[in-house]
């Protein structure tokens, strides 16, 4: 059976029994799943009876990706294989518990609301310090012990790794008899079988940056009808979002693509006029620390509320409200940017905001106490595209808005009278041949640099295969006819003054009938190359689009002149043969490379095309040409100290002792060396603060008009400005053509890509000491860094090392 059939037939499996919501990937201990999953390592909570009924062991499937493939399968793990730090150092975990207004916020609603002995419930437990601050609570408010009849804590966590870190914390926290571990998810939860009775008090924290995306709504609803006493106290006690139209030009780049194209208008159109929306973004909230963006952004209206939810309450699974908003400002609405606020005691006094930092507190009271993070990564703000070029808008002009929500997510639609909800909506027969990308890949497909790099180098290419062909058909015509009177070599001399006048002649009578592969997942590559040669036969693997790509190239191939006669779509994870190309060989292989769905990975994992050309290696021509030809590493030292700051190590959180969880969760800071955190993907331009300390170096090569190899790479570099060095950033540039003149970055300047970021174990004070004059002044700061970078290519890993001077 084929690894894609076998990980299919266990993933229907794996949901028959363990019924979960397919787009939640992880289980957690509410009903949904935990905070920022690691994307190579997809996991799902079995129960194996291999134990006797009182000891039943837990398993968990977890899905395995190759980086370098793209293949993948599901492998069972039980308890004891269960290595903590692969489950968890890509979770945001460790973000959630350095964020010390959070812990702040909660610490004093909490002792506020447990003032007697009680039955608290807590959902989502993680590490357990919201239930370790519970038990706190109640044994500081009375003399009765927290494990009496009366007063107890139970705390409701599924995700196998976390409880095995969860037990820890308690024992190091002399929690262990304080406190009941419930070990599954919250509505698997009975009263009478897993905890004694119904709560008094729930405390959770299952929210995201959109409040609603990790199930509060389902898992409240549950908590209510099973779980919780009529009229509970909760912690928090109530949530309100709130939102404000924007005009900002970067985030209308992140979702039209069509007006995109129109502006660019180089005569390729992945967006065509009649299917303006075939190609976009799913219709949803999208996080980011908009803060970042501050600059680009006009604010077209004062904030306003939009939906409130009491905690203490069973919420509606869904809602409408229609919201009347006043235009502060002449200007066109291309976005809506939301984010919210918890009232944590039922008082109202405790608050805590992920308002981005243009706004104001509402709250002037002094007596309240409001939190608020100064970076963040676990909880951001979130933006809602509205379609098309937006709605133009007059100061003092009325907006009608309606907002919904269901159990997981919230919309919006304009009520204006010049506002298309679905401009250019394709018909009910398009609908199956619409592809979804992210923002940032829609910016990318939409940036008149990227387009122009790529449409230079593709024709370049094409012009130099025709000169090939050319080049033979005229050797041969000339050697078979005049062999007798010149030299070969001759021949050859005269042909090369000719080329260029008979090149157009040679096209014209259809001789030009090579043979490109598109080897990923590129429908601009497909489509460029089918419309500039014109005669040309290309296959595109598609892996990721697959079927859906093939119907999207039949939509649009009218509207970019070339017919799907000459196209051909695999659309499977598998090599390609010489039966698949009709026993010809390949004249051109191509990539962005783009693999959908990898758009969150760390870059070298886009390596995978040179793995893909390493195993098309049999049917390629002996002179094709590549495209990329190179893949460069690049990395450049940096100060990151909002960054480094969420991800350090853990001591005390109020009050509570996390240092054991420290090498699980990734941290950094105070570590051994051999205990460095994990190299993590990030868009840099939102990390806060930041300040590149030298220049941009070279780390590695990555020839791919060789097989893959692995290979290895050092580089000494001096810094350039002083300050603090929190780590590296990593990146390729890809070059895509051999003369190395048209080179695309994904580096930090960029800002549509992820860049990977090796944080350093302690921070180290570093600067140019030729630039200072006072050598007391250098003091342990360090002039220089040698840089380490090997890559392996039987697993695609990158593993690095530094050494300061």
């Amino acid at each position: 059976m084929e690894t894609g059939s076998m990980t299919n037939l266990i993933s229907r499996a794996t949901n028959h029994y363990f019924p979960l919501r397919h787009h939640f990937p992880l289980i957690s201990s509410s009903s949904f799943r935990p905070k920022k999953s690691p994307k190579r390592f997809i996991t799902r909570t079995m129960s194996s009876s291999t134990k006797s009924s009182n000891q039943q062991q837990q398993c968990i499937f977890q899905l395995k990706i190759d980086p370098l493939t793209g293949n993948s399968e599901w492998i069972v793990v039980s308890e004891e294989e269960v290595k903590d730090e692969v489950f968890l150092s890509s979770t945001s975990y460790l973000d959630m518990l350095n964020d010390s207004p959070r812990n702040q916020a909660y610490r004093a609603a909490i002792d506020k609301t447990v003032t007697k002995p009680c039955h608290v419930l807590d959902i989502g437990a993680g590490t357990g310090l919201l239930s370790m601050m519970a038990a706190r609570a109640m044994n500081s408010s009375c003399a009765a012990s927290v494990d009496d009849t009366v007063g107890m804590v139970s705390a409701c966590e599924s995700y196998l790794p976390m409880i095995k870190l969860l037990r820890k914390v308690l024992h190091l926290n002399g929690m262990d008899n304080k406190i009941c571990i419930v070990p599954k998810r919250s509505d698997e939860v009975k009263v009478g079988d897993c905890i004694a009775r119904r709560a008094d008090v729930l405390v959770s924290e299952i929210l995201d940056s959109e409040l609603l995306g990790e199930g509060l709504i389902p898992t409240l609803q549950h908590a209510h009808d099973e779980l919780l006493v009529q009229n509970p106290r909760t912690v928090p006690h109530r949530a309100i979002t709130y939102g404000q139209l924007v005009e900002c030009e970067f985030l209308w780049k992140m979702h039209d693509l069509h007006n995109c194209e129109v502006k660019v208008s180089d005569g390729t159109h992945l967006a065509p006029v009649g299917l303006e929306t075939i190609v976009g973004v799913k219709q949803r909230q999208y996080a980011m620390h908009c803060n970042s963006i501050s600059n680009d952004i006009r604010l077209l209206s004062e904030p306003f509320k939009i939906f409130e939810f009491d905690f203490g309450k069973r919420p509606d699974s869904h809602g409408v409200t229609e919201l009347c908003v006043n235009a502060t400002s002449d200007g066109r609405v291309h976005a809506l940017i939301s984010w919210w606020v918890l009232q944590l005691d039922r008082e109202g006094t405790i608050f805590y905001s992920t308002a981005p930092k243009w706004i104001n507190s509402p709250f002037k009271d002094k007596e309240l106490q409001i939190f608020r993070p100064s970076w963040c990564d676990h909880w951001k703000q979130c933006v809602w595209f509205f379609p098309g070029t937006g709605v133009s808008l007059i100061k003092d002009e009325q907006v009608h808005i309606e907002a919904a929500h269901d159990e997981t997510s919230v919309s919006y639609s304009f009520k204006h009278h010049d506002y298309k909800a679905n401009p250019g909506n394709c018909d009910a027969d398009s609908k199956d041949c619409q592809l979804t990308f992210s923002p940032e890949r829609i910016a990318i497909y939409g940036d008149r640099n990227w387009r122009s790099s790529i449409l230079t180098t593709v024709k370049d290419a094409v012009r130099t295969l025709f000169r090939c062909v050319i080049i033979f058909h005229y050797i041969f015509y000339l050697h078979q006819s005049c062999f007798k009177l010149y030299p070969y070599y001759i021949l050859v001399e005269l042909l090369l003054i000719c080329q260029i006048r008979t090149a157009t002649s040679f096209q014209l009578q259809g001789k030009d009938c090579s043979l490109c592969v598109v080897a990923d997942d590129s429908i601009f590559l497909t489509i460029l190359i089918a419309s500039v040669s014109t005669n040309s036969q290309v296959i595109s693997m598609f892996p990721g689009i697959q079927e859906k790509g093939f119907r999207y190239l039949q939509a649009v191939a009218g509207a970019n002149c070339f017919s799907m006669d000459r196209v051909k779509v695999i659309g499977k994870k598998r090599c390609l043969t010489m039966d698949d190309t009709n026993q010809k060989k390949v004249d051109i292989l191509v990539g962005e490379p783009f693999y959908y769905g990898n758009e969150g990975m760390l870059p070298w994992q886009n390596l995978r095309f040179w793995k893909e050309r390493t195993m098309l290696d049999p049917v390629l021509s002996k002179d094709v040409l590549i495209m990329p030809c190179k893949g460069i590493l690049k990395a450049c030292a940096m100060s990151l100290p909002d960054l480094w700051r969420s991800r350090c190590t853990l001591k005390n959180i109020e009050g509570f002792e996390h240092s054991v969880v420290n090498t699980s969760l990734g941290a950094c800071g105070d570590m051994s060396a051999s205990k460095e955190g994990p190299c993590l993907p990030y868009f840099i331009w939102q990390c806060g603060e930041i300040k590149e300390l030298s220049e941009v170096f070279t780390v590695l090569e990555f020839d791919f008009l060789k097989p893959i190899s692995s290979c290895f790479g050092r580089k000494r570099v001096e810094f350039s400005k002083t300050g603090i060095c929190h780590g590296f950033v990593l990146w390729i540039d890809w070059v895509l053509d051999r003369e190395n003149s048209v080179v695309l970055s994904t580096g930090p300047d960029h800002r549509y890509w992820k860049q990977g970021v090796k944080l350093l174990s302690k921070p180290i004070a570093v600067g140019n000491l030729e630039s200072c004059s006072d050598t007391n002044a250098h003091g342990d700061r360090r002039g220089w860094v040698e840089f380490e970078a090997s890559f392996d290519a039987s697993s695609g890993e990158l593993s690095m090392s530094h050494s300061f001077q």
